[in-house]
């Protein structure tokens, strides 16, 4: 008897496939931290909003620098090596708080981030594909979809406990280097656990692969809609990492709440990130990903018009909804670039994973904001959804 079509996973892939998912809620973890470290460092060391801006940068930059080694050394030595290898360069980051705090070193704090950043693109280099891989490729979109799902439950865990951490209300500020401690010996503990067990690596049929990394990426570029797909990824980070670094900066800015409320509400978008992405890998069981992602890109954009026309209470339900139509983005996008390329697979995931340098993107809604208007960098967000919606609207069409 035949498998059904829409199973999520097979039998001997549900180890594998729970035990990666529990990656993506670290790294939501640690990306979520930035939204509420900006401005918690901007309070503590009297920095503007395009100076703590640095704060995305740096990680990301390690994102940027980063993917294509992660990409070659997972091709060579494997989905599990490539885990340990990203744990234990985010846990040794993490632990660079430390000192950091020590010190009283914002420049510590950015190598810090720098060196987690790196760590954190070899785990998503590595988790991304495989998943999609853990199962019938009918469902690689809703299956990464779910396991983005724990992603963003990472994020609300983080703005929420770490939030309600550094914001207290009582006149003490938490000791920044608290969180990131713990979080770097529960990270060093996983990374043995994974250390000591086996991953089923993936072996593609789909004929020869080009011989050598380098080869693989000339390849790729050859691939019209794997490079609009890149193009869309792109911009897709560019618009979600800006809007959730600058959440709190422009609602309280807005005066509409303190920093503390600011960080609670945060929690509440993020939430529904999370449910927009269970309801996503629920719903792409039935609905083509490349509709679903043409209706939440259509959602964005007219979301993020409404912020900048600045219609008060309005904008701030708009602004909360944005994040509802951004869930299924980046877990769709990145499924429908790696469609069909075989043992390119991994090369692409590596360029795929460059992607996250789009938060530097917060770099230039910084100076925007800093140069007096709190609304124009929402300019920026706009640009990136109205490129996921283009994308959208090519991938309905091939279909």
């Amino acid at each position: 008897m035949q498998k059904k079509p829409n199973r999520l996973t097979e039998r001997r892939f549900l180890l594998p496939f729970l035990l990666i998912t529990a990656l993506f809620f670290l790294w939501g973890f640690a990306r979520a931290i930035l939204d509420v470290l900006n401005k918690h460092l901007q309070n503590e060391m009297e920095i503007s909003i395009t100076q703590s801006s640095l704060i995305q940068v740096t990680t990301f930059l390690g994102y940027f620098l980063m993917a294509i080694p992660a990409g070659l050394f997972i091709n060579r030595k494997g989905y599990r090596r490539g885990v340990v290898l990203g744990l234990l360069l985010f846990a040794v980051g993490s632990l660079l708080f430390i000192p950091g705090a020590w010190m009283g070193s914002f420049r510590v704090f950015l190598f810090a981030l720098f060196v987690i950043g790196c760590g954190l693109v070899f785990l998503e280099t590595a988790a991304n594909p495989y998943v999609t891989e853990l199962g019938p490729k009918s469902t690689a979109t809703s299956r990464l979809n779910l396991s983005q799902s724990f992603n963003g439950l990472g994020c609300l865990f983080a703005t929420f406990v770490v939030g309600q951490f550094f914001f207290r209300g009582d006149g003490e500020a938490g000791n920044v280097a608290l969180p990131y401690t713990v979080l770097g010996v529960i990270v060093l503990l996983i990374a043995l656990v994974f250390s000591r067990m086996e991953l089923p690596e993936i072996v593609h049929d789909e004929g020869e692969a080009p011989a050598g990394g380098l080869r693989n990426l000339s390849e790729l570029f050859r691939r019209p809609l794997f490079v609009f797909g890149l193009a869309a990824l792109l911009s897709y980070e560019v618009a979600e990492i800006s809007v959730n670094s600058y959440f709190i900066n422009f609602v309280t800015g807005m005066g509409w709440m303190d920093d503390n409320l600011a960080s609670v509400v945060l929690t509440c978008a993020l939430a529904f990130f999370m449910i927009g992405r269970f309801f996503g890998s629920w719903i792409m069981k039935t609905i083509r990903p490349e509709r679903m992602l043409l209706l939440c890109a259509t959602g964005t954009v007219i979301c993020t018009c409404l912020v900048l026309s600045d219609l008060g209470r309005v904008s701030m339900m708009a602004l909360i909804a944005v994040y509802l139509f951004e869930a299924i983005m980046f877990p769709t996008i990145f499924s429908l670039a790696l469609k069909g390329l075989g043992n390119l697979t991994k090369s692409a995931a590596s360029l795929l994973m460059m992607t996250p340098v789009g938060g530097c993107g917060f770099l230039l809604m910084g100076w925007m904001a800093d140069s007096g208007s709190l609304l124009l960098p929402f300019l920026v967000p706009l640009l990136g959804f109205l490129v996921v919606m283009a994308y959208a609207v090519r991938m309905t069409r091939e279909r």
